[in-house]
């Protein structure tokens, strides 16, 4: 549970009155991206509603009742959290907004190419297209709402195509265990040979193609692959 120094205010306003909880910054960006991910309560910094959490103002039950139609903490956290604002500092804004920045470049870096060179674009030309086209980065907003409209944004100012690469592997017995862990989210099939090798064939974002390649001969140089 987060301290209430580390809190930061969720505010909701509903018939001209103010209701707020102390929560936990971080923990929300991973309840919003994903409502299952973590329980509610567990953003909470105190099981407690306010009309102004700085002076410790609480509303009646009564008021409660007539705004949320329950006196359940939890569903009233998750009303707040869902409907209203979170109120961050500028340094924690500042920081969460950077991270996602990074997470929208990294996902088009991996998932899309040049057309012209069949490569990923660098990480650089990625950041700086998309602060040319000034698109605004929202801390708490869904990743893959923003990737998409930041690729609307990217589109007239970079080339950029969504491929993917079918490619087959034949990795030694030995060293099945590890390999396989970087090859299971992409795999179409696989199969065991009568040598003991290990094949499977995968299907993946072109982007992430020499990435994977380096990732796989680095835990076993004997590793073969091949586009298919």
């Amino acid at each position: 549970m987060v301290s209430l120094d580390d809190a930061v205010i969720a505010r909701f306003e509903k018939f001209g009155k103010k209701f707020e909880l102390f929560v936990d910054p971080d923990l929300v960006e991973l309840w919003k991206t994903n409502n299952d991910a973590i329980e509610i309560s567990k953003l909470l910094a105190i099981e407690d509603v306010f009309h102004d959490a700085r002076d410790g103002e609480r509303p009646t039950a009564e008021v409660l009742e007539k705004v949320f139609n329950t006196l359940k903490i939890t569903e009233i956290a998750t009303r707040i959290i869902s409907e209203g604002e979170i109120q961050l500092t500028a340094n924690q804004r500042k920081k969460m907004v950077e991270m996602k920045r990074k997470q929208i470049i990294q996902h088009i870096q991996y998932n899309a190419i040049d057309p012209r060179t069949k490569t990923p674009h660098p990480h650089t030309r990625i950041e700086l297209a998309l602060e040319q086209s000034k698109y605004s980065v929202d801390p708490f907003k869904k990743l893959d709402l923003q990737v998409k409209e930041a690729i609307k944004l990217l589109k007239p100012l970079i080339p950029l195509s969504f491929e993917t690469s079918r490619m087959a592997f034949r990795i030694p017995g030995k060293n099945y265990g590890s390999i396989s862990k970087l090859l299971r989210e992409f795999k179409e099939k696989d199969e065991w040979l009568e040598n003991g090798d290990w094949a499977c064939i995968i299907e993946i974002p072109s982007g992430m193609k020499a990435d994977l390649i380096s990732k796989v001969m680095n835990r076993d140089s004997s590793a073969e692959y091949k586009d298919l």
